[in-house]
């Protein structure tokens, strides 16, 4: 089924750039150009991805994902010329599942929008077995192996992979992972993080200096691939 996707900027030029592009690669678009309107569109109607530029007239990017997470879980990409890391770090604190910085690649974009799309379960669904490349996670045996050779883990080292297996390719916050992983009130323990994600590449990465699996974002958290 062909996927639909909102897209909410205030740009004419964009917002025709935007829909050109993802009509070639075969989405259905609707286009709104405030954050009410796309607030709006949202709530009559299904969309399987929203593209939202966070310089709005009527309200920021931020108030719109605020409003719109109190309700929605559809996948959402920051699609901003906004550069300021703090600006992508509110957004993504605020509820954005990735940021692709304007004028941005066509390729790029489109392979976002699928990696985001991939990633919708089915409603209520429970997963017992996380795959991500030749990484398995039996999650109620506690079991992780590469290439079927088993990676012994720490409880804590386990559940923070599993967030990042849970949320393949999606730009993590360090405040983000440390309240998924050590509970409220740890957000801005950072050297937590630091120790166990360089625990974690020494245990899952053929070299950790150059991980394949847990990249970091600079100045905005880590992005796990596979």
């Amino acid at each position: 089924m062909t996927s639909k996707i909102l897209i909410v900027d205030d740009d004419p030029s964009i917002r025709r750039l935007l829909a050109m592009t993802l009509a070639f690669a075969g989405f259905i678009t609707e286009m709104a150009s405030t954050a009410k309107e796309g607030l709006k569109k949202g709530a009559y109607d299904h969309f399987d991805l929203i593209l939202l530029d966070l310089g709005l007239p009527d309200m920021s990017g931020v108030q719109f994902l605020e409003r719109y997470r109190q309700d929605e879980q559809t996948p959402i990409i920051v699609v901003s010329a906004i550069h300021d890391e703090s600006d992508k770090i509110a957004a993504l604190n605020a509820g954005a599942d990735d940021y692709v910085t304007k004028p941005f690649n066509a390729d790029e974009l489109i392979a976002r929008i699928k990696a985001n799309l991939r990633r919708v379960p089915p409603a209520q669904e429970v997963l017992t077995l996380l795959v991500v490349g030749t990484m398995r996670m039996d999650v109620p045996n506690r079991i992780v192996s590469i290439e079927d050779e088993l990676i012994k883990l720490t409880p804590k080292e386990f559940k923070l992979l599993r967030v990042f297996m849970e949320n393949q390719g999606k730009a993590l916050t360090h405040s983000w992972l440390l309240k998924a992983v050590w509970g409220v009130g740890y957000q801005h323990e950072t050297h937590y993080l630091r120790v166990f994600i360089n625990q974690l590449r020494q245990k899952i990465e053929t070299d950790p200096a150059r991980p394949k699996w847990i990249n970091t974002e600079s100045g905005i958290g880590y992005r796990f691939l596979g």
